[in-house]
């Protein structure tokens, strides 16, 4: 089963490009990992500041493989200077089953 979640921070005032570039970087390093379905990093639209990350890995394995890479250590300690509480957010989704009964 898929593993999906979203991520979310906010920038501290006048670091929202560094944030960005930081996480384009980062962008480049998780779509290349085999096990990573779908990484869109976003704004929120008229708040440039708040990031908001959607993420679906291919199953568990996946996701660990993606926790335990070397790019996202640099990533998350870079980062920690860069938005407001220090890092961010994490919130794990559950998809329902579909109408027809199957779960994706």
């Amino acid at each position: 089963m898929t593993v999906a979640l979203f991520a979310t921070f906010t920038a501290l005032e006048g670091r929202e490009e560094e944030v960005a570039l930081l996480l384009a970087g980062l962008t480049v390093d998780v779509r290349a990992e085999p096990g990573n379905v779908l990484f869109e990093p976003t704004t929120v639209k008229d708040r440039p500041r708040d990031f908001f990350v959607y993420e679906v890995y291919r199953d568990d394995a996946a996701f660990e493989a993606h926790i335990s890479a070397p790019y996202g250590e640099i990533f998350n300690v870079a980062l920690t200077d860069l938005v407001v509480g220090g890092g961010s957010s994490l919130t794990w989704l559950t998809a329902l089953p579909s109408q027809d009964g199957t779960d994706r």
